[in-house]
């Protein structure tokens, strides 16, 4: 039975500047600015929507001198998607920009990596530097969706639904997970934070937030293995992806883009 061929939406909600010399390891000997997009995914087709991370909240955001645009909620309207309804929602990893909405989807179950759960509850924890990335409140909301039962843990690279595929990619977070979808025109990967911007993925930058330096470097390896050309990979915070591919409507120009379908530059 052939795959299905799914659309495919990054939809941004926030942003910020910062500055190469924070957002990069190395940096930059003038410290240039750096624009930040923050973005949540949807994946779709006849029969399945799937969502992919849930954002930051406003106040959260706010408090760490992001840019707050639109929730969720508003965001998935954008392109039709009730918020409401949604029964599967992809986690990539646990940082406050990718988990802080998970009250917003009241019907979904939430895929998450083993080892992220284990890293967000254990040892790790006591150490202010690796924790600051994350909010206390989520974590608490995961755990109790897990008792719940509305949490499916992965552990490794799983099918999620025929065309879809998780990849584990631990270096920026040790559960962290990128997703390739099956589109039109071939195999298109969300990398999340696996490679925050194509930069990382043409010149091997790598990011100034990490658990394993070695983990993100090899995960730039990882993502072009899972890809038919670099031009099926999407990063998870460049600004860039606005430009590279097209808006579904003049209206949404800036806001969303279709992936599963040709970059236009």
């Amino acid at each position: 039975m052939p795959l299905p061929c799914y659309e495919v939406f990054a939809i941004k909600y926030g942003e910020r500047v910062g500055s190469r010399g924070a957002i990069f390891v190395g940096g930059d000997p003038h410290d240039a600015p750096l624009a930040m997009d923050y973005f949540v995914w949807v994946i779709r087709d006849e029969t399945r929507t799937i969502v992919v991370d849930v954002g930051f909240g406003q106040a959260e955001g706010e408090r760490r001198g992001r840019t707050f645009l639109r929730d969720p909620v508003e965001a998935l309207a954008l392109v039709g998607v009730d918020a409401a309804v949604i029964e599967d929602v992809v986690i990539t990893h646990m940082h406050y920009d990718h988990a802080g909405n998970l009250a917003l989807f009241p019907k979904a179950r939430f895929h998450v990596q083993d080892a992220e759960m284990a890293f967000v509850t254990g040892r790790a924890m006591t150490h202010a530097a690796l924790r600051h990335s994350f909010a206390l409140p989520d974590v608490l909301e995961m755990v109790q969706l897990t008792y719940g039962e509305r949490v499916i843990f992965h552990a490794g690279d799983e099918e999620l639904a025929p065309g879809i595929r998780l990849h584990h990619i631990p270096g920026h977070t040790p559960g962290l997970q990128s997703l390739s979808v099956h589109t039109a025109r071939g195999w298109v990967v969300l990398a999340s934070d696996a490679a925050h911007y194509y930069e990382s993925l043409e010149h091997g930058t790598p990011f100034a937030t990490h658990e394993s330096m070695l983990g993100m470097l090899e995960g730039f390896r990882r993502l072009r293995t899972l890809a038919p050309s670099d031009a099926h990979i999407v990063p998870g915070h460049d600004p860039a992806v606005l430009d590279r591919y097209p808006a579904p409507s003049p209206a949404l120009a800036g806001i969303v883009v279709r992936l599963d379908v040709e970059p236009t530059a």
